[in-house]
């Protein structure tokens, strides 16, 4: 008994990574109605940096109980695609209606969890990418808009043309780029193989300590940038 409940550990965390993701759903049509001294588009992007904690802790966790199981790698994918495809979409979409006052250009915003889960499709059936990705991995894309959402709050909507780019930008990188991505989970804590994880750690640090949760973007943009860099200059 106990070793059946040991092994459902990582799959628990998986679900709650999908709960999370549901109530960030929830939470981004609220816009800006305060709840506990928070807009509701700031608990979507809480609801979805705990549901990225998740992620990262139920494959460490099925790594270090040994845990694997096809179960948990079907339910890690459906849950991605809730947390990282459909919260982030639907939170762009209100932003964009509730910023232009439009609804039908919000609907661009559905692209993000359609590439996303082209994406996931990809990955589950390339064994190329079990240490690095081809592409931008959909946690990190749904990162970057947790950071672009937050800049629009912050300083203003940048403009039709200007999301619309982004959208396509980022669910083009998502599934039609060829760009080895590395993974961004540690096995070790040393240096080696290492470095370039660090090196976005602490830019990621720096970004938000001088932009808040809007240099999230800004982090996902270096990490996409520093993976246009061979792995050998890293050393």
């Amino acid at each position: 008994m106990l070793k059946k409940i040991i092994s459902n550990i990582p799959n628990t965390i998986t679900c709650l990574s999908l709960v999370c993701g549901c109530g960030a759903i929830i939470a981004s049509f609220g816009s800006y109605m305060k709840v506990n001294g928070l807009s509701c588009f700031e608990w979507a992007f809480i609801l979805i940096g705990i549901a990225a904690v998740c992620d990262f802790l139920d494959g460490a966790l099925a790594r270090l109980l040994h845990a694997y199981s096809n179960l948990g790698k079907q339910l890690d994918s459906l849950s991605d695609l809730v947390s990282f495809g459909v919260a982030p979409g639907m939170l762009v979409y209100n932003m964009i209606s509730v910023s232009t006052g439009s609804w039908w250009l919000g609907l661009f915003a559905i692209l993000i969890p359609v590439f996303g889960e082209i994406r996931l499709a990809k990955f589950n059936i390339d064994d190329r990418q079990t240490t690095s990705f081809l592409g931008l991995p959909i946690p990190a894309n749904a990162i970057f808009w947790i950071g672009a959402c937050s800049f629009i709050s912050a300083y203003g909507y940048p403009g039709n043309a200007v999301m619309i780019a982004f959208i396509l930008l980022m669910s083009f990188m998502m599934v039609f780029t060829r760009l080895k991505m590395f993974s961004l989970k540690f096995k070790h804590l040393g240096l080696k193989g290492n470095m370039r994880r660090y090196i976005v750690l602490v830019g990621a640090v720096v970004f938000v300590g001088f932009f808040g949760v809007a240099g999230l973007s800004l982090s996902i943009i270096f990490y996409i940038l520093l993976s246009l860099i061979p792995e050998s200059r890293q050393a």
